[in-house]
């Protein structure tokens, strides 16, 4: 680390703490995710980040030992896979690049738009196609090898899908189901739509921490390799489309209002998780269960905005 690094980690230790009381009092103008029964046993009030540097040094505040499902920062990485598996012309006949300015479970353009195509890989009828493009006989070859990624990812092995949370959103997923009928009505999917839909919902269901998160948003923050171990992971340039479709489609909605406010990559899961990372520097993992009306961590996406804007954070 250089001087400037050093004292821009001191400066972090020194406010972290504040910043993170300070944005937690947001968390009553949200409210934890229904519509996946398990998720609303989450703690509302709850609010942790971890911040990890190259070293592997890592800050962490608040509920940082809270676990939580990735829910739909799992796409990023399935995305990456299937783009390992496949190559960017097979996966890009099935998805398209484009924001939807749509719910993240709308089926409104799937009938509009031609070809009938999800617009991009990281609403939920782009990530239940990247889902079956993973490769594997069988849909429990496809998810352990997602699991198995995800793993090696965060250095920990011990990384597993929550039953609970699994088989509460299989049960309920009826729009995910209709979405995955469509496309299969479409020919877009080929394979049987609930063998698709079992991985898609273990995936979204693996259980992480914050630390998890950071380690994670770590490698994609030095374009798939990471810094700790050396490892290649990922190839340069599929962690590039990854991330830049965090950037235009990873907050939902508001992806447009995070990148000018907050100016980083990220992807957030209606569990409350927030991943994010700050180019060739850190990996970040935010925990804060109470949604806004954008699906997203009111107080997390607030905590990101006063760090980036006093710590000058950028993609750029």
């Amino acid at each position: 680390m250089n001087a400037a690094d050093r004292q821009e980690w001191a400066l972090l230790q020194a406010v972290l703490a504040a910043e993170l009381q300070a944005a937690k009092a947001l968390t009553s103008q949200g409210k934890a995710a229904s519509y996946i029964p398990e998720l609303a046993k989450s703690p509302p009030d709850a609010l942790g980040i971890s911040i990890m540097r190259a070293d592997g040094a890592v800050l962490a505040e608040g509920d940082v030992h809270l676990s939580f499902t990735m829910q739909s920062i799992s796409k990023v990485f399935t995305l990456m896979l299937a783009l390992m598996d496949n190559g960017e012309r097979a996966v890009f006949e099935k998805v398209g690049k484009e924001p939807t300015g749509d719910d993240f479970n709308s089926m409104l353009k799937l009938e509009l738009v031609e070809p009938g195509i999800p617009f991009n890989p990281l609403i939920n009828a782009g990530a239940i196609v990247i889902s079956s493009l993973i490769a594997g006989r069988t849909p429990a070859e496809k998810a352990e090898r997602i699991l198995d990624f995800f793993r090696s990812l965060a250095g920990n092995e011990e990384l597993d899908v929550n039953e609970s949370v699994y088989r509460s959103e299989a049960a309920t997923a009826h729009r995910n189901r209709s979405l995955a009928y469509f496309l299969k009505d479409n020919n877009v999917l080929t394979d049987d739509v609930e063998e698709v839909l079992d991985v898609y919902f273990q995936h979204c269901a693996v259980q992480v921490t914050t630390r998890d998160l950071a380690r994670m948003a770590l490698v994609l923050a030095y374009d798939g390799t990471d810094p700790i171990t050396g490892l290649e992971h990922i190839p340069r340039r599929f962690v590039q489309i990854a991330k830049t479709f965090m950037i235009t489609c990873g907050m939902y909605n508001a992806s447009g209002e995070f990148a000018i406010e907050v100016g980083l990559p990220a992807k957030s899961g209606v569990a409350g998780g927030i991943m994010t990372l700050v180019p060739g520097r850190y990996g970040i993992g935010v925990i804060g269960p109470a949604l806004n009306a954008k699906g997203n961590s009111v107080a997390g996406v607030h905590l990101l905005e006063r760090l980036a804007q006093r710590h000058d954070w950028s993609m750029f």
